[in-house]
């Protein structure tokens, strides 16, 4: 005797449960300097994305999937397939927060042609509000081209992880003069430029907090300031996903041992006939 089942589609898993909430726009975020700090988290997936979507005003789809996915060294090796095939994800499983993603290393440094033509495809492939490069005054005029162009775009100064080459290591930027001025005035450049919010990473307090108040949109601060308008953090980190994370995340959880424990108490019920209970068996009609 043959048994057939029937999929309930109003639960698959792919889709989020609608919610009577708004999505949030790139001009709210904007005009939340100097307010309530705006939360935001990375995401990659459209189930990360519905679990963090109702505590979030922005979700980023982080080139930091290349480390945290695809366990690649660094973030240089993601590709503009990557993440358009993310970011598409991730505006699937959210309906409230503002979603961004990252261009990756070598496809808008170019010239401001080419990172119109990146950031298009990124916004047409994905349905994400917008997107974030890295770089300072060096990118003003690719910031303004692409404003100019109906494209926001969320800046990226301190430390950049597409530069660590240059940059020698993922240090705390901005102890020098030299280079705290540096990053003062590429805050200004950008922020100028158009960027709706830019995030300042891995720099020292004092330059977090002179970058917020010498720029006129929001400062999303990353090992930063917690005197900066909002803060990011990369989910997993923040999950404690990781034993390795860098000095300035703090663990909210330790979600890497409770899946372990979690998976070993699994691992036990097979190999003691346990598994699975006798009313999840799927057992013919009489």
């Amino acid at each position: 005797m043959s048994t057939t089942f029937t999929i309930d589609t109003a639960t698959s898993r792919v889709t989020p449960t609608p919610a009577p909430m708004k999505r949030l726009t790139v001009p709210a975020i904007q005009g939340r300097k100097g307010k309530d700090p705006v939360v935001m988290l990375t995401a990659y997936t459209a189930r990360m994305a519905q679990l963090l979507d109702p505590h979030c005003d922005l979700l980023l789809v982080g080139d930091s999937l290349g480390q945290v996915i695809y366990g690649l060294p660094s973030t240089l090796a993601v590709t503009l397939d990557m993440m358009c095939a993310h970011g598409a994800a991730v505006v699937r499983g959210s309906y409230h927060a503002v979603v961004i993603v990252d261009m990756p290393f070598g496809t808008y440094e170019g010239s401001p042609e080419q990172a119109f033509a990146s950031a298009s495809r990124i916004l047409a492939e994905t349905g994400a509000a917008g997107v974030k490069l890295e770089g300072g005054e060096a990118m003003a005029e690719t910031v303004a081209f692409l404003t100019r162009r109906g494209i926001p775009v969320m800046g990226h100064i301190g430390l950049t992880p597409q530069a660590v080459n240059a940059l020698g290591g993922y240090g705390a930027r901005g102890r020098g003069n030299a280079e705290y001025a540096k990053i003062i005035g590429d805050a200004k450049a950008v922020a100028e430029a158009g960027a709706f919010s830019i995030v300042a990473e891995g720099v020292v307090e004092t330059l977090a907090n002179e970058i917020v108040a010498a720029v006129s949109c929001p400062v999303i601060g990353i090992g930063a300031s917690n005197q900066c308008d909002g803060q990011v953090l990369v989910t997993e980190d923040m999950l404690g996903m990781f034993e390795r994370t860098p000095r300035f995340v703090r663990k909210f959880d330790d979600m890497a041992g409770r899946i372990s424990a979690a998976v070993e108490t699994y691992a036990a019920a097979v190999r003691d006939r346990s598994f699975p209970g006798d009313e999840q068996v799927y057992k013919p009609k009489d």
